[in-house]
């Protein structure tokens, strides 16, 4: 075939579209194996789209589908003649011997389509990047979408039969019996928290609340520490206060238990530098991902997110914090901008199919008080959107110079679970250390 002519048919086999409708009429009941797989804009030819449509019609009022009720069907549509007309849809039982080799058929008229749609993908990405009135980042960020959904495109959903399920369920249940440290989700390194939670858990947007300087980054990086260096389970971070350079010393204190001042200020005793080496050792070998860019657009971190999952496995995402995350219509009042953030990422949790961890500040009049759902800053969809949420609770005492210094005793407050239970966390914060750690009863 001339290279110019292929070029400008699209991707199609109306053989392979032929074939299917063919064994279809022969064997009705592939339909129920074939309508999970493919869709009546699969099919190339007008007419096979027609004829796939009607059978997925009578499919659906659970009519037997052959030659008469196929054609008797399209009659009462008025698309007999679109279906090209009653010697065509007859002509398809002699496609085909059997209906064996549907599954086949079937696997190659959806390869097909997929072609087509990235022809059709990449023209339209084409021309957007000619359209000077659009952003190139939200192009950007269309295109990634589409060919994410391309990649979702196989409809086959697999049945799962108890027969097989509960083999499986209690093979786990009898692991968690013989280890307590094996969760449904990624441990956060706290012993109560995951055994309210089973572990953070797929698809899930988990909220850590808390007023300023009561920890959230400090109880971040210690579930990073814990998720990352110690169990090297590949994590994302994305630092929209700190910069990496804080992040990595503060990782390093918590890690090596030096007291971040002596970091910051280099007045590090000799036993230090080998605690410090060991240290920085674990930290060099974590799987863990750090993006520090201020006031990072919303666009802009879905599409990293999307990236740090295809490029390095990443297997859970913090945002510190929810609050500096920003959105393409900035005059929107805040509670839109906060909520559309919100649902973003709750989005972004299920497309990826991992935990979302993201933190967030409450309001002005939870200080000095336990936090509540209520007082989660910025828009009420937070507490609708998000699957966990918890609040960091510490005292405050006045320090010698007057100023306001959280004292060690610290509590986790689990005021939310779609999927469990709710409850206080007991933790012990040292300050030194910026570090959270379990109470004796839980280590």
């Amino acid at each position: 075939m001339d290279t110019a002519l292929k070029d400008s048919v699209p991707p199609h086999n109306l053989e392979a579209e032929e074939a299917t409708l063919g064994a279809l009429l022969l064997d009705w009941r592939a339909m129920t194996d074939i309508v999970t797989r493919l869709r009546p804009e699969y099919f190339y030819s007008m007419q096979n789209q027609t004829i796939f449509r009607a059978m997925i019609n009578l499919f659906s009022k659970s009519v037997t589908g052959d030659l008469l009720t196929i054609i008797n069907e399209l009659t009462q549509t008025g698309e007999l003649e679109k279906a090209g007309g009653t010697a065509y849809v007859a002509s398809l039982t002699d496609k085909v011997p059997s209906a064996a080799n549907i599954e086949h058929y079937a696997n190659i008229i959806v390869d097909k389509a997929m072609r087509r749609s990235l022809i059709r993908l990449t023209s339209e990405v084409k021309a957007s990047a000619f359209d000077e009135t659009r952003d190139s980042r939200l192009i950007l960020e269309d295109a990634e979408k589409k060919i994410f959904a391309l990649t979702d495109g196989d409809n086959s959903t697999p049945v799962h039969e108890m027969k097989d399920i509960m083999p499986e369920m209690i093979m786990m249940i009898d692991a968690r019996h013989q280890n307590h440290n094996i969760y449904t989700g990624i441990p956060s390194g706290f012993g109560r928290l995951d055994s309210m939670t089973s572990g953070f858990q797929n698809s899930e947007m988990i909220i850590i609340g808390a007023r300023p300087s009561m920890g959230k980054t400090a109880l971040a990086l210690n579930m990073m520490e814990s998720i990352a260096v110690d169990n090297h389970i590949p994590c994302g971070f994305f630092s929209l206060e700190m910069s990496y350079e804080q992040i990595g010393q503060r990782l390093l204190s918590q890690v090596a238990r030096i007291p971040s001042g002596k970091l910051r200020s280099g007045m590090l005793k000799t036993d230090d530098f080998g605690k410090l080496q060991e240290a920085a050792g674990r930290c060099f070998d974590a799987p863990l991902f750090i993006v520090d860019t201020p006031n990072m657009k919303l666009i802009d971190l879905r599409a990293m997110a999307r990236r740090m999952v295809a490029n390095h496995g990443v297997k859970i995402i913090f945002i510190d914090y929810i609050g500096l995350v920003t959105v393409e219509n900035t005059n929107a009042p805040v509670y839109e901008q906060v909520s559309e953030v919100s649902k973003s990422l709750k989005a972004l949790a299920r497309e990826l199919n991992i935990p979302v961890v993201a933190l967030c500040q409450v309001a002005r009049d939870a200080e000095g008080n336990e936090p509540n759902l209520a007082q989660l800053r910025g828009s009420g969809s937070i507490e609708q959107d998000a699957d966990v949420v918890m609040f960091i609770h510490r005292e405050r005492k006045k320090a010698e110079d007057g100023e306001l210094e959280p004292v060690q005793d610290a509590k986790l407050i689990v005021a939310k679970q779609r999927n469990g239970p709710i409850g206080d966390v007991e933790l012990l914060f040292l300050s030194s250390f910026t570090k959270f750690e379990n109470k004796r009863e839980d280590a």
